[in-house]
């Protein structure tokens, strides 16, 4: 198992190997975690890869320029780790994340 940390809100979950990083979050079981296509086409998912290596598979250039990629922008439905990673939440999904981040009071 491979362990991801979220730096935004604090928590830390486990992929299986070969998952996503998206359906690792999925398994968290809390609200807020936005999910669209889950293949690469929509961005919903978009995060950065702040440490860590990872297997990334085709994404739409739309959702994630190779200027983007450079900076460790991906989505989270396209990425594989291969070993523990930490992530920043961004985009469209981080105002979802943070507003049902752990601890805050709604």
């Amino acid at each position: 198992m491979l362990r991801i940390s979220v730096l935004d809100t604090g928590e830390t979950y486990n992929c299986v190997e070969g998952e996503t990083v998206l359906a690792g979050m999925e398994r968290l079981g809390r609200r807020g975690i936005p999910v669209g296509c889950r293949g690469g086409g929509c961005g919903v998912c978009k995060i950065r890869v702040v440490s860590g290596d990872y297997c990334g598979r085709k994404m739409s250039r739309s959702c994630i320029s190779e200027e983007e990629e450079g900076a460790g922008y991906v989505l989270a439905c396209r990425i594989v780790p291969q070993v523990d990673l930490q992530v920043e939440i961004v985009g469209g999904m981080r105002k979802c994340i943070m507003k049902h981040a752990p601890g805050r009071v709604q």
